[in-house]
């Protein structure tokens, strides 16, 4: 099997590695004025791992694409469909698809499975790999679970069954609504958990989880899925690694917006937050954890400093009327 992993950052650096460690055939792609790509080209590492010499490294989308029997994307989520129209530039219709990002487009709330759908690939080459595991844990052997799922039940198989390692438990996705909302909201909630530890409220992190995970299953059964998943790898289990992990990249930038300072690598709950509000309207689900997220984000200027806004988030949630639990 040949695997092209296209997006070189953190996350698709770390997979090209991992695959190409489990002896398949692997082909790295960025950009070629793209950061990562350049620090992977001059230098033969990045932060998180090396290139290991048996990965073809290229800027040739064409070829990256044409050798492949399985194309995993890792890029920025609200870039997906643009970079989609790209791809599909060539023959891709033997080729299966596996979304190792997180995320929901913006401007049409699709799930990125659906991006992809909507784009005129097969949802039965459609995967998505999703899961708790930081790269820095992993590349010091320490081991996690994930999980992998498609509309196709024998591609994700086949995909947990030839992927999975002693470093990576995979298990087998049931609901890819589910999955693919879970996994983006997780960074949302990363967010919130990121201000709790800049205004001093780590204790509220296990009521954030409880709250939060209700939140998310409450819009993941509205959609049609089943709310159960917001409990499963995809969003609790990967939310608690986010909550209290230093290499978070979400709760870090939300530490620092208490702080006013500016995060300066990707935090996919930011723009999530805008998506998730969205479809929270659209399907009639209040979203008070995300709502205040996007509200502490894209709100306006109100002459606050940043600390007082996130305060004033926190005290207008534990403002609302008392409710049942379930």
């Amino acid at each position: 099997m040949k695997i092209s992993v296209l997006g070189c950052g953190r996350w698709g650096s770390f997979i090209a590695w991992y695959l190409c460690q489990q002896g398949y055939e692997v082909c790295s792609w960025g950009p070629e004025d793209d950061y990562s790509y350049k620090v992977l080209k001059e230098t033969g590492k990045n932060e998180y791992v090396p290139l290991d010499k048996r990965i073809l490294l290229t800027c040739d989308l064409r070829e990256a694409v044409e050798r492949a029997d399985v194309i995993i994307i890792s890029i920025s989520s609200q870039g997906l469909r643009g970079f989609v129209k790209r791809i599909l530039e060539y023959d891709v219709c033997s080729k299966d698809f596996v979304l190792c990002m997180k995320g929901i487009e913006i401007s049409t709330g699709s799930r990125l499975s659906e991006v992809l759908v909507q784009s005129g690939i097969s949802p039965e080459r459609v995967a998505v790999w999703v899961g708790p595991g930081h790269i820095q844990a992993f590349t010091q052997g320490i081991p996690n679970c994930m999980v992998i799922d498609s509309a196709n039940e024998v591609l994700k198989r086949r995909l947990a069954d030839s992927f999975r390692s002693d470093l990576i438990r995979f298990y087998y996705g049931s609901d890819l609504i589910g999955t693919e909302i879970g996994a983006a909201a997780k960074n949302v909630m990363g967010i919130v958990a990121g201000v709790l530890d800049g205004c001093g409220y780590s204790a509220l992190k296990g009521a954030l989880m409880a709250r939060g995970a209700r939140e998310v299953a409450r819009l993941i059964k509205a959609m049609g899925g089943n709310e159960l998943s917001a409990y499963g790898l995809a969003h609790l289990g990967d939310y608690e690694a986010t909550l209290f992990s230093e290499f978070s990249h979400n709760r870090k930038y939300g530490e620092l917006l208490v702080k006013g300072e500016q995060f300066e690598k990707l935090a996919e709950g930011v723009p999530t937050a805008a998506a998730m509000k969205k479809l929270g309207e659209q399907y009639g689900v209040e979203l008070p954890l995300t709502n205040a997220v996007y509200e502490i984000c894209y709100g306006k200027d109100d002459g606050l400093s940043c600390f007082a806004r996130c305060q004033k988030a926190i005290e207008k949630l534990f403002s609302r009327d008392t409710k049942t639990e379930f």
